[in-house]
């Protein structure tokens, strides 16, 4: 495994996470202007990105049929997530006051469970699931679902029918009479799966950016993500976002990491960054209630409120991470073996 996919899946997690705290903030703290340090959210952007080379990297060369590519992935994504799905649909039966984004909704649920789109019921303007992060992995299992079926066809022709069968599903989705799985499964956003995919292919064939421009690629693709994401808005992310994470994705595996001091902390991170983004709107409503019922306002303080989500995500996610983890070996080289 690359050590800078590691440390890009930390990054990418801790940006949504200052994302979504700065959101709470707003709520604890209605003082604060929250739009003034709204950033974060173009951390999925990144895992978008990372997903699509990963796929590529883990199954270029291999024999893989779409059952075990599908049970691995299985493995990997439903267990955590449907605990946190259980767990949440739970809560908002019993104490529906602590996650206001979330109502308990049988429908909602079953849908939620199963990565399928659906009106949030607690905002019928959105789509997404029980666990609001999850929208996410409704597209990370579409696109598995598709690199899946795509897998018997000879490596050659793989990406081609790949942006083949997306350019269809955009374009039914925008000719078909409007539905939430239309809204949902029209948006360009899916392209950045693709994009990671042309960028794992590239790497496979050793056709990477020499060092220095690497470094200069990834610190560009990072300085651009910032810039884009205060003026451009979600709905054109897919460029205004995309565009910067495939450079940062692409610097960065350019770059022979195995030559630099290793970043453990930050490498650990990226191995629990899955348990990180699943659980981290747990550990904020938690934070939310203590701020509202604590006699002093000390958690209303902004610096210390998103220290503190982040601090505490972390540790929450690391220890998610432990237990529904079992314990394994994993190599770690930057580059492939000549």
């Amino acid at each position: 495994m690359l050590v800078q996919l590691q440390y890009l899946r930390a990054i990418a997690a801790l940006l949504v996470v200052y994302f979504h705290a700065i959101l709470q903030l707003a709520k604890v703290n209605p003082a604060v202007d929250a739009t003034a340090f709204l950033y974060g959210e173009s951390g999925v952007d990144i895992f978008f990105v990372l997903s699509g080379f990963v796929m590529w990297l883990t199954t270029s060369g291999r024999v893989m049929s779409p059952i075990d590519f599908a049970r691995r992935r299985i493995r990997r994504i439903v267990p955590l997530y449907w605990l946190a799905t259980l767990f949440s649909a739970v809560v908002a039966l019993a104490a529906p006051s602590l996650l206001k984004s979330t109502v308990f909704d049988v429908p909602h649920l079953i849908a939620s469970l199963f990565f399928l789109p659906w009106a949030n019921a607690a905002d019928p303007g959105t789509i997404t699931p029980v666990v609001v992060p999850g929208w996410t992995l409704n597209y990370e299992m579409f696109f598995y679902l598709v690199f899946a079926l795509l897998l018997p066809l000879q490596e050659t022709r793989r990406i081609p029918a790949m942006f083949a069968v997306f350019a269809v599903i955009l374009i039914a989705c925008r000719l078909l009479p409007e539905t939430t799985a239309t809204r949902f499964y029209g948006e360009p956003i899916m392209l950045e799966f693709l994009a990671g995919v042309v960028l794992g292919w590239l790497y496979v064939q050793k056709a990477l950016l020499p060092n220095r421009w690497a470094w200069a690629v990834l610190a560009t693709g990072f300085a651009f993500l910032l810039v884009n994401e205060a003026l451009m808005q979600p709905e054109n992310r897919f460029y205004a976002w995309g565009i910067p994470a495939v450079f940062i994705v692409f610097g960065a595996v350019s770059i022979d990491f195995s030559r630099l001091p290793a970043l453990g902390w930050l490498n650990y991170l990226g191995d629990c960054s899955y348990a990180i983004y699943i659980t981290h709107a747990f550990t904020l409503a938690f934070l939310r209630v203590v701020a509202d019922r604590l006699p002093i306002g000390i958690l209303q303080q902004p610096v210390l409120f998103i220290i503190l989500s982040l601090v505490l995500s972390s540790v929450g996610g690391a220890i998610v991470h432990e237990i529904t983890t079992p314990r394994r070996k994993v190599a770690v080289a930057s580059r492939p073996p000549a």
